[in-house]
């Protein structure tokens, strides 16, 4: 009975301590909603509803107990960006309704199809360097809200040389509150459990009721009624023409990408440094729900942002009860406060946005590539791309880049020629050993790529001019272990290889077959490829049968 009850006691004590969390979780999430409907050019309601639908509903579905699914700033701008490539159009808060519906269609059809995977679609060098590019875009755009140009340039380039150009346009008092408001943020740093937010959004507050702003050009978020849409919770089924819904679905797919790959992130580096297990079908799921439910009312789409994330879990939470705990604190907030919340200066939101970039602004990320020399072009063909032309463009030539790097790599024909070690039964490269040595009127060659249609022809031509420079073989062993499977163009390959290896006076035998390659060869039934040249075993269990 006292085991029970220490248990007991210790539970609530957890539960406790997450109530308290929450509070603090809610004072970063709340400013920030805010800040990044604005970042979207949606009213401030789209970011406050999304944060509570993104908390309620990761807490009750989600794995991790760190995430804090809310509106982020790189999906804010993503979306910003979709909805400025349908230029003619006069609806854009249908628009935008539905590209976060299609979003979260997408995220549950890969949940029930169990595509959790599709995370590796964009390489971390890529998630790295758009996180970048995204950064300087978003900062320097909040930067353009805290010197008081207003309806400025949105892309790095024009933006940046219109502030150059009209510097002295610059609103010092504006500048002066986003000075402070980031001093302030970094101060509040040093201990985690202050939410440096909430305070300078309350800071802001006293400011607009004890001073004339307006006087001085400082904006103000404005007038929030509960009857935007939003939270009324009526749902909002878009009417769009078919040629809108297509344009939709191809960019609700860049949407998703980008979501998942820094919600991915973010859940997998926290659950990493806890030992937590996740389940990532799961929360594509609980992504799947929570974008859906945000399209209907016409909300921001959410994901795991990695800064809340993170903070949630330095702060100590220990369960995804701080996630619940937030979202009740946001709606008590609102109920009793929202006034005020509307008196919120545009440079503290500003400021709030800049400040949560500050992790995506380091450097610190890519230092390993630079350092292992490895994807350095693929990391600032990534930054550039954002930068230069914009979210949505960036991230495509960003991934078709590295897709064309990676097939290039893999079409190049690289070709080891295996020699046996010492008085082992290991095969290993001949030039890998000063030990290793060839065997009489044996050829044994390995492909060092997996054999696809783009390399297939080539591997097996520099094979066959290997064969040509080699004297008196009579056998030879072609190990396919680097290969999982085939395809047709491969089979047509190696069909005309093997018969090229017949006029050449060999004998041909394939080793280290995987089980598909296996199956389709054997069903194949190649006339110089019959099942008694086929094996799985190994090249040493090849030789030895030949020599038996």
């Amino acid at each position: 009975m006292q085991h029970l009850s220490m248990a007991a006691n210790d539970s609530q004590r957890r539960h406790g301590l997450d109530l308290l969390a929450g509070i603090s979780v809610a004072g970063i999430i709340l400013p920030e909603a805010i800040a990044y409907a604005g970042l979207a050019n949606m009213p401030p309601m789209a970011g406050i509803v999304a944060a509570c639908i993104g908390l309620f509903v990761y807490g009750a579905l989600g794995t991790s107990r760190f995430a804090i699914v809310a509106g982020t700033s790189s999906s804010a701008v993503v979306l910003l960006a979709a909805l400025h490539s349908f230029i003619d159009s006069t609806h854009l808060l249908q628009l935008s309704s539905a590209l976060v519906i299609v979003t979260g269609v997408m995220f549950l059809i890969c949940a029930i199809f169990r595509l959790g995977r599709i995370a590796h679609f964009i390489a971390r060098p890529v998630v790295r360097g758009l996180a970048l590019g995204l950064a300087v875009t978003i900062v320097l755009r909040q930067f353009a809200k805290i010197t008081g140009i207003y309806g400025a340039q949105s892309d790095v380039l024009p933006l940046s040389y219109e502030l150059l150009r009209r510097v002295q346009e610059w609103n010092p008092y504006s500048l002066a509150l986003g000075i402070a408001t980031l001093m302030l943020l970094f101060l509040c740093k040093r201990w985690p459990r202050i939410p440096g937010p909430l305070l300078a959004m309350i800071g802001g507050v006293f400011l607009s009721t004890w001073f004339d702003l307006y006087s001085h050009h400082i904006a103000v978020v404005g007038d929030i009624t509960v009857t935007e849409g939003l939270l009324a919770l009526q749902l909002h089924i878009p009417m769009l023409l078919d040629d809108e819904w297509l344009r939709v679905t191809e960019l609700s797919l860049a949407l998703m990408l980008i979501i998942f790959a820094e919600s991915y992130s973010s859940i997998r580096t926290t659950a990493l440094q806890q030992g937590d297990a996740i389940n990532v079908n799961r929360d594509l799921l609980a992504l799947g729900i929570a974008n859906l439910c945000c399209g209907l009312l016409n909300a921001l789409p959410v994901g795991a942002g990695y800064s809340a994330t993170v903070t949630n879990q330095v702060i100590g939470a220990r369960s995804r009860l701080v996630g619940f705990s937030a979202a009740i604190y946001i709606l008590i907030t609102l109920w009793l406060l929202l006034k005020y919340v509307a008196l919120i200066p545009e440079p503290v939101l500003a400021a709030i946005v800049i400040y949560a970039m500050q992790h995506a602004l380091s450097f610190k990320p890519l230092q390993p590539y630079i350092r292992w020399r490895r994807d350095r072009l693929v990391v600032l063909v990534s930054v550039v791309a954002v930068i230069m032309l914009g979210v949505l463009d960036g991230l495509l030539v960003s991934v078709a880049f590295s897709m064309v790097l990676l097939v290039r790599g893999l079409a190049q024909p690289r070709i080891s020629v295996l020699g046996r070690l010492q008085e082992t039964h290991d095969y290993v490269p001949m030039d890998s050993h000063a030990e290793v040595h060839a065997l009489a009127n044996t050829l044994i060659i390995r492909p060092d790529e997996p054999l696809f249609f783009a390399n297939a022809d080539d591997m097996f031509g520099k094979a066959l001019d290997i064969l040509r420079q080699s004297r008196d073989i009579h056998t030879l062993i072609l190990s396919l272990e680097e290969s999982p499977n085939i395809d047709g163009t491969v089979m047509e390959a190696l069909d005309q290889f093997s018969k090229d290896v017949r006029k050449h006076g060999c004998k041909l035998y394939l080793a280290r077959l995987k089980l598909p390659v296996f199956t389709v060869l054997q069903c194949a039934q190649l006339p110089e490829l019959r099942i008694s040249v086929l094996n799985t075993g190994s090249v040493a269990a090849v030789v030895n049968t030949l020599s038996s």
